[in-house]
């Protein structure tokens, strides 16, 4: 190799192209073609929740789950990388995608609280619902 960013590789060079090319790379690789602006008319949406609550519920303390404010990683059908989408304080988040599978992976704790990946199919012009159940580890 000869210098940084350049070296050879078969018959061709490697050049340098500097942050934006970088950047396009990145982007494509990253799935950006199947994500959606804020404008979107279909995508996921939902609600994150974070329960139990407390060790002990009844039918007079039900203790409901509490909303979640976590980190959602959106995959494509492949396993790469869509998009990252935070829920806020109320639990909501909501991403606008392009029609296909999509695998939801939330953002677990190390050890509590957990979740489960989630597989979720969207279909044109609809908005898909989902909870996404992190569990505390309270029992």
């Amino acid at each position: 190799m000869r210098g940084i960013g350049h070296g050879r590789i078969g018959h061709g060079r490697i050049r340098r192209t500097g942050i934006g090319g970088l950047l396009l790379i990145l982007a494509a690789a990253c799935g950006d073609d199947l994500l959606l602006g804020p404008e979107a008319d279909q995508g996921v949406e939902g609600v994150v929740l974070l329960g139990p609550q407390c060790p002990v519920q009844s039918d007079t303390d039900p203790c409901p789950d509490a909303p979640y404010a976590a980190s959602i990683v959106v995959l494509d059908r492949d396993g790469d990388r869509v998009t990252r989408v935070e829920a806020g304080l109320d639990g909501r988040f909501r991403v606008g995608l392009k029609p296909g599978r999509y695998t939801l992976a939330p953002v677990s704790g190390n050890p509590f609280p957990t979740a489960s990946d989630q597989v979720v199919d969207v279909s044109a012009r609809v908005w898909t619902s989902v909870t996404v159940q992190f569990d505390t580890g309270i029992r």
